[in-house]
């Protein structure tokens, strides 16, 4: 991997993620009462990885939705904002709350509502299907499509870049052993 990519990634102490086309594969489906979205089980194990290993988790998204909100409950993600149509105000707040400089924060998006974001994070993420506007500001792109894993390649890259990938891997097999 290219090692301007690898640097931009070791620096990572909080990742922060939109959620419709990059948490899921940005489908909505409208029920009778309900919204339906559908989440890939591996980023989740990424997330909860990440989480062992230090790394901040926040989903920043534009919608509001029971369903994120769920899936934020059941991942431990205690930075979740929903409604947020101006992002990077919402990172500046992460900034100061966790004493944080941009150079420090990774950004996952798909569409042009993440760009401002991405211009100014230390690692800006797009994924692989994202919109042309995202991937021209991305120092990473990913192989794999929003709401298939995504996130959880990132992940694995911020960790590897860190060098406590396999470390971490080690400390959740002794806990599930």
């Amino acid at each position: 991997m290219d090692k301007d990519i690898l640097e931009k990634a070791k620096k990572v102490r909080l990742l922060a993620t939109d959620v419709d086309g990059v948490m899921t594969d940005g489908s909505i489906v409208y029920g009778e009462n309900e919204e339906i979205k559908r989440f890939f089980v591996r980023d989740g194990a990424g997330i909860f990885l990440a989480q062992k290993a230090g790394i901040i988790i926040a989903f920043i998204t534009v919608r509001e939705s029971k369903i994120t909100e769920r899936r934020a409950e059941e991942l431990e993600v205690s930075e979740l904002h929903q409604g947020v149509k101006r992002k990077w105000d919402c990172i500046e707040t992460l900034l100061k709350k966790y004493h944080l400089n941009k150079e420090e924060v990774g950004y996952i998006g798909d569409d042009v509502v993440d760009v401002p974001v991405l211009k100014r994070v230390g690692f800006p993420v797009a994924v692989e299907d994202a919109v042309e506007e995202v991937k021209e500001e991305a120092a990473y792109l990913t192989r794999t499509r929003g709401g298939r894993g995504a996130v959880r390649e990132v992940i694995e890259v911020i960790l590897k870049a860190k060098g406590i990938w396999e470390e971490t891997l080690k400390k959740y097999y002794q806990e599930i052993d």
